[in-house]
């Protein structure tokens, strides 16, 4: 791999493909010319994705069920060249209303399933790759209604530069989203999704909600640019900022 060359012959893994931001990423990961292989829970919606895209291999499964990312892993031909893992997503609940064990679910959610995808991951993989994992920026403000979501999310840029030392030469990344406008932040919005994107495109200094499209963008580049490791990329338009 070479930091300008595109991902021709390069294979491409999205764990939680079926739909915004890794669906994103696999379409332009395909105009890159690398091969793709989606993962989502719904054989249906992942079938339909993987026409889509022109995904060459699908798995439905639950990537927090270890036995069964075990198993995907082990299937899979190797060697692959980077994973995204999108699959998740942040717990919304008053702090005081959240038991012992609902507080450690939400802390180790993420990390659990980052870690379980590296552990499996890296022995099939070939030097240079890169592990891409998804945290936010928006957690990073302290905020009535997001209770547990800022510990969560800092804890996140630490473990994977702590990561990306045990797992090299395999690269290790963090994207840090803000509002992307999904299909997940419709499901949470609900009828006020679109009061959320008036008010973004309002406030936000690049004048416009940011796009599953621009965080795929981003995904590629990491991809392609073999120097990255360890690093957090923020890309929210600046939404941490106003």
């Amino acid at each position: 791999m070479t930091e300008t060359a595109g991902l021709a012959g390069q294979t491409v893994v999205l764990i939680g493909g079926s739909a915004g931001m890794g669906l994103e990423t696999a379409r332009q990961a395909r105009a890159e010319g690398a091969d793709v292989v989606l993962t989502g829970r719904d054989p249906g919606k992942l079938e339909r994705a993987a026409q889509d895209v022109g995904a060459g291999r699908t798995a439905a499964f639950d990537a927090t069920d270890s036995a069964a990312l075990a198993a995907f892993f082990q299937d899979l031909p190797a060697p692959i060249d980077h994973v995204l893992v999108t699959a998740g997503g942040p717990t919304y609940q008053p702090l005081l209303e959240m038991d012992s064990a609902a507080v450690s679910k939400a802390l180790s959610d993420h990390i659990a399933l980052d870690l379980d995808v590296a552990r499996n991951a890296i022995p099939g993989m070939r030097p240079g790759g890169t592990l891409l994992f998804v945290g936010g920026t928006g957690g990073r403000r302290v905020d009535h209604g997001i209770g547990i979501v800022p510990a969560a999310t800092a804890a996140l840029p630490a473990f994977a530069a702590a990561l990306a030392l045990e797992a090299a030469p395999v690269r290790v990344n963090l994207i840090a989203p803000g509002f992307v406008d999904t299909p997940l932040s419709a499901s949470l919005l609900g009828d006020k999704l679109e009061e959320r994107r008036h008010e973004l495109r309002s406030t936000l200094p690049i004048g416009r909600v940011v796009t599953p499209s621009d965080v795929a963008s981003l995904a590629v580049h990491i991809m392609r640019n073999t120097a990255l490791t360890g690093a957090t990329f923020d890309i929210d338009g600046g939404q941490q900022y106003v």
